[in-house]
């Protein structure tokens, strides 16, 4: 038997150029490795926001399960059936209280032969990859499509995803999706929304909204801010981990600048095989659209559970107060608990 050698060394992502087809791309639509045994069973409620066993309770019932028996914990009766609930559940709550857990354990649960997750923009990408009408061929006959980070950041991903979205309900698939902002609000801020609105009312119908309080789960075991290392101490992390896995490093405006040059539904395989991602010398990003392209990058490192070591400016303040009072500050806020998770890592 051939002993598998387990690569290590460290890289460098500005030299990566990934190449994802549409093949790779349909094939990649599962849970990501994080949630990959996610169930109803092992979410957590947390007591103090009955919300969130509500809705835990609601998606075992929209997932054909089994609901928890009242106060005999531990007994449960099959959920029961709801002939008027709309065809898709959308979560929408903060950051951390475990909304793309619970998308994972419908996906888990429902007994469905074909069956889809992935986040919202791997579906914008794979409608930019094979055609709009080949993705509704596609998906067409599917029984569940889940749409993680759901957010409408121009007009052309509204008229893409109303459109195909729409097409699937009427022949019959379900949907899930998560966001930290409710359907009826989607585009706020960030476009004309009025000019749209007939387009997401209509999406919106679709779905029976579920609000979950609670706390930021990645916060309750840290503290408020990204781990900034010495150069001294980076130097250091980056050849111990090379010593038995991948390393990254990359200067941090390099990197930036690299993210232009790869579309985002490519930057899951920018990160493939990396044991920790190495950013030096930080600082806060002015541009908008390198800024978005960075909270990509962080949302398929967090997936993908990738430690996180830099220098210079805290990472989680990369986002000036400007990008953070904009339209795109739960964006941003998002990324920025991710990223205070992920340099604690």
């Amino acid at each position: 038997m051939t002993a598998t050698v387990t690569p290590t060394g460290i890289v460098h992502l500005v030299d990566r150029t990934p190449q994802v087809s549409g093949t790779d791309m349909v094939a990649a639509l599962v849970p990501p490795p994080q949630f990959a045994d996610a169930t109803f069973e092992s979410y957590r409620a947390d007591d103090a926001h009955p919300s969130q066993q509500e809705a835990k309770d609601a998606l075992v019932a929209f997932s054909g399960g089994f609901v928890e028996s009242g106060a005999k914990r531990g007994l449960f009766r099959r959920a029961p059936k709801a002939p008027d609930r709309k065809p898709g559940m959308y979560l929408d709550g903060g950051f951390g209280v475990g909304k793309t857990h619970l998308l994972a354990a419908i996906y888990h649960a429902m007994p469905a032969r074909r069956k889809y997750f992935g986040s919202f923009i791997e579906y914008t990408a794979l409608v930019g990859a094979l055609g709009y009408q080949q993705t509704v061929q596609l998906f067409r006959g599917a029984d569940l499509l889940c749409i993680d980070e759901f957010e409408l950041d121009d007009p052309g991903d509204t008229m893409v995803m109303t459109r195909l979205l729409g097409e699937l309900v009427a022949s019959g698939t379900k949907l899930a999706a998560t966001s930290n902002t409710p359907p009826n609000a989607l585009g706020e801020g960030r476009f004309a929304a009025q000019d749209f609105l007939r387009e997401i009312s209509a999406m919106s119908a679709s779905f029976e909204t579920l609000r979950i309080d609670g706390v930021d789960f990645r916060q309750r075991a840290v503290d408020g801010h990204a781990v900034v290392l010495t150069a001294e101490e980076y130097e250091s992390r980056v050849a111990a981990v090379a010593e038995s896995g991948i390393a990254s490093d990359d200067a941090f405006a390099d990197l930036v600048a690299h993210l232009a040059s790869v579309h985002p539904s490519r930057y899951i395989r920018l990160i493939d095989g990396l044991a920790e991602i190495g950013l030096r010398d930080v600082t806060v990003l002015t541009d908008q659209s390198a800024a978005l392209r960075f909270v990509a990058f962080v949302d398929r490192a967090y997936d993908a559970q990738i430690p996180v070591r830099a220098t210079g400016a805290p990472l989680d303040t990369v986002f000036g107060e400007e990008m953070l009072g904009g339209g795109y500050r739960k964006k941003y806020l998002r990324a920025v608990s991710r990223l205070i998770a992920l340099t604690h890592s």
